[in-house]
């Protein structure tokens, strides 16, 4: 694929919904090379967008879309389910717990070869897909076109929040950061009702960044954990 239809795979705008101001990025999965990255080759965390892009840049490649990917330890470990080029780096978590991740129902986002799904912990755990990247988060902010029913329309929890919402066919991906603190209410409804996507998980919030090229923008702050990212052949 050349780089020029490698970036043709994502598209991102910044919208408003509900009087609230988001970033989207929609992926087509079938042509976009979407991966999940954690380590790099020194066995370090890669925690920044600008070092896998840099380590792209060896291989004639570069990062045309990113976000921070799940949540993670202190030592930026993932928390829950994470598979990397189809080695299980950590198992699936079913249980309840504490904070959003343990809000059930949580959720994996999987990525194979010509879609990719966010999946309900449980049902995932009970399917088994084979996922060449996934990573698990919580809670699910949309689950078969209801939002959670923890969600509170009058709460008071607001911060910046960043998520992944996806198609019934697994064909359509969309990315979205909230540029204002916002909701889990408000968050899940902009993937529901504005985006019209039947499932959508939290990924985190507060630590929450996007590498958008397109618009002009990478943000840069704490290291991160699990990054998701869209890999394109740099232009000569």
């Amino acid at each position: 694929m050349t780089g020029l239809s490698a970036r043709a795979s994502v598209t991102c705008e910044e919208r408003q919904f509900d009087g609230l101001a988001y970033t989207a990025c929609e992926v087509d999965p079938r042509e976009a090379d979407l991966r999940l990255f954690l380590d790099a080759p020194s066995g370090e965390k890669y925690g920044q967008f600008t070092a896998i892009d840099g380590a792209l840049a060896a291989e004639g490649k570069t990062l045309v879309f990113a976000m921070n990917g799940g949540m993670y330890h202190s030592d930026r470990a993932p928390v829950g389910h994470y598979v990397e080029d189809g080695e299980e780096i950590m198992r699936v978590i079913p249980n309840a717990g504490p904070g959003n991740f343990g809000l059930l129902p949580n959720g994996i986002f999987c990525i194979r070869d010509d879609r990719a799904d966010v999946i309900e912990t449980l049902a995932y755990d009970a399917a088994r897909p084979e996922c060449r990247f996934a990573t698990q988060s919580g809670p699910m902010l949309v689950i078969d076109g209801e939002l959670h029913p923890r969600f509170l329309v009058d709460s008071t929890s607001r911060y910046i929040r960043n998520g992944v919402g996806t198609s019934e066919d697994g064909t359509r991906v969309v990315f979205v950061i909230s540029d204002q603190p916002v909701t889990f209410h408000q968050f899940g409804r902009i993937f529901r009702d504005d985006l019209g996507l039947p499932q959508a998980l939290f990924l985190d919030g507060s630590v929450s960044r996007i590498h958008a090229p397109q618009l002009n923008r990478s943000d840069f702050g704490r290291w991160l954990g699990p990054i998701v990212g869209v890999v394109a052949p740099r232009d000569p």
